[in-house]
């Protein structure tokens, strides 16, 4: 039995994300809506410097393919100086580790893994990469990829209220989620992690004690601002190897359970910026209810696989203390290990607190659900992004099925909308079965015995599929030949910017679709998207449409490593 006062916790940390991410919400709608905040005396001169330096106007409204164009851009810039800056970083200062210059491969992979908002790190984060790269590239990277995604969603919300084709403008939209969002929000969590204790430095290592009553040199850094920035924009590259298990990054239990907190806040208020963008306050309840109804079912389910590990019975272990399995930071409880866990994967951040690969077959399941669904809540802007795409695609077979004109929010759906939403739902599967394909299937790519066992093909499934859902939590490389070779840091870079960008493109074109529709009238037929009916109807379409998508590959991996029901 898990303790009363972990069951509290987490609970108390769930209402505490929820409330926040409204009040969020709201204010982010303002901020896009190019309303009055409280901010605006003081970051209005500084926007308008960037947009002088920039050369933009930002009341020039563009279309989609031109705010595509930017976004890609921008994104395609930054890859290419980060790519060199870690190829080049044994020549460059700050580096007291002797971290050398990474292979082209290796470089590629953390360049395009940072850019997409995935973090997925093939590298050991406190030895692999200087202060240097860190701050200058990778974090840089980490505002970038979650500004980008937050971009796409308010462009995409906003063609369901414009008939001129146009999404605003994309450096005026980067510029004030910058200034406005991220930055005084990364701010504050770096500031409220210093209170609790977490480290905030520029020297690169701290000495600890150790059992023998000396002291021993161990990496250190900006922890604080790192972790702040890791979490509150879906990023999840650890400092650490370990990430959050790291007893520097997560020193206690409030940490961690504020971290959960942090990575809940902007998934989380993308639907009720929604609501208000649309002027239909009303809207993001049907969709939050869905996302949280999935959520909680997720963060249960993994609780009761993780509560008791059958591979321990029989064993002289105790599993009564609420720990059951050998995977989690025992540090914590089992329900504050499991908030932590679930809620980054998830909300496609990708940290973690626990040795995924020590998870019960069941508990990987639900973490593989997870990146499956990418929109429950999902990342930062895509991940609502997605759950808008899924929506769309929902009301059309609605409307099919009774005869009417499919219509969202008054907007027609039409045979553009369909097309794209087909191509960003299509996508995800294909850029993770197709590479899982040909890897299990080419024998000189594993170990001798990684693609015979349940829990190597599963390992490598997870691998992919948290690469193409951008969300970067790894399961380790004891079971195949390591993911350090050229192949899997080139094919993963691959897959990192299709499961990113092709997903994007798709989400502009849809909103510059919408915004070209004409406006249609509620009639008898309409499917009333404010009701608990759609809801319910949400759910089934996405739970549906991901199990006839991924169930076989499940049946592969943890279902044949023996999940036992509980």
């Amino acid at each position: 039995m898990t303790s009363i006062f972990s069951v509290w916790d987490v609970g108390l940390a769930l209402l505490v994300g929820l409330v926040l991410a409204r009040y969020l919400g709201i204010y982010m709608a303002r901020v896009f809506m190019d309303r009055p905040t409280l901010l605006d005396g003081f970051f209005a001169p500084i926007e308008r410097g960037i947009y002088r330096l920039v050369g933009t106007n930002p009341r020039r409204a563009m279309g989609w393919k031109e705010y595509a164009a930017s976004l890609l851009l921008l994104n395609a810039f930054a890859l290419v100086f980060v790519l060199v800056l870690l190829m080049e970083q044994s020549l460059l200062p700050y580096n007291f580790w002797s971290a050398q210059g990474m292979s082209w491969d290796l470089a590629f992979h953390t360049s395009a893994s940072f850019t997409t908002n995935t973090d997925f790190q093939h590298y050991a984060g406190e030895g692999g990469v200087s202060l240097l790269a860190d701050l200058a590239g990778l974090q840089m990277l980490m505002f970038l990829s979650a500004v980008s995604g937050l971009c796409v969603v308010v462009a995409f919300i906003r063609g369901f209220v414009r008939r001129d084709g146009t999404l605003g403008n994309f450096w005026a939209d980067a510029t004030r989620a910058v200034t406005r969002v991220f930055f005084p929000l990364a701010v504050i969590c770096a500031l409220i992690f210093v209170l609790m204790g977490v480290d905030q430095t520029l020297a690169q290592a701290t000495t600890v004690p150790d059992l023998g009553g000396g002291g021993m040199l161990v990496p250190s850094g900006p922890l604080a601002s790192w972790g702040g920035i890791e979490l509150l924009g879906s990023n999840g590259g650890g400092y650490f190897a370990s990430n959050f298990a790291h007893p520097l990054q997560a020193p206690t239990a409030v940490v961690l359970l504020t971290g959960a907190v942090i990575m809940m806040l902007i998934p989380f208020a993308t639907p009720f910026m929604f609501g208000e963008m649309t002027r239909r306050p009303r809207e993001a309840y049907p969709l939050i209810a869905a996302v949280l109804a999935i959520f909680l079912v997720a963060l249960g389910l993994f609780f009761i696989f993780e509560l008791g590990n059958p591979a321990l019975s029989g064993l002289p272990v105790s599993q009564s203390a609420g720990y059951g399995l050998m995977g989690g930071e025992t540090r914590f409880t089992l329900g504050e290990d499991a908030l932590f866990q679930v809620t980054s994967i998830y909300a496609n951040v990708g940290a973690t607190a626990m040795a995924l690969q020590s998870l019960t077959p069941g508990a990987q399941m639900v973490l593989l659900w997870g990146m499956f669904l990418q929109d429950a809540p999902g990342g930062v802007g895509t991940g609502f992004g997605m759950l808008l795409v899924n929506a769309l695609l929902a009301v059309f077979i609605a409307g099919l099925m009774v005869g009417r004109t499919p219509e969202y929010l008054g907007c027609k759906i039409g045979r553009s909308e369909m097309k794209w939403a087909a191509v960003s739902l299509l996508s995800h599967p294909f850029a993770i079965l197709v590479p899982l394909a040909l890897t299990v299937s080419w024998p000189g790519l594993l170990h001798a015995t990684a693609g015979n066992t349940p829990q190597g093909f599963t390992e490598i499934l997870y691998e992919f599929t948290s690469e193409a859902a951008n969300n970067g939590s790894g399961m380790g490389y004891p079971g195949y030949a390591g993911d350090t070779t050229p192949y899997f840091n080139v094919l993963g870079g691959v897959i990192m910017l299709v499961g990113r960008f092709l997903p994007i493109i798709a989400m502009l074109a849809i909103g510059g679709a919408l915004a070209r529709e004409p406006t249609l009238p509620p009639g008898p037929g309409t499917l009333r998207t404010q009701s608990a009916t759609f809801t319910i109807y949400l759910i089934g379409f996405l739970l549906v449409v991901s199990g006839l998508l991924f169930l076989p590959v499940l049946a592969l991996g943890p279902f044949s490593s023996g999940v036992t029901l509980p």
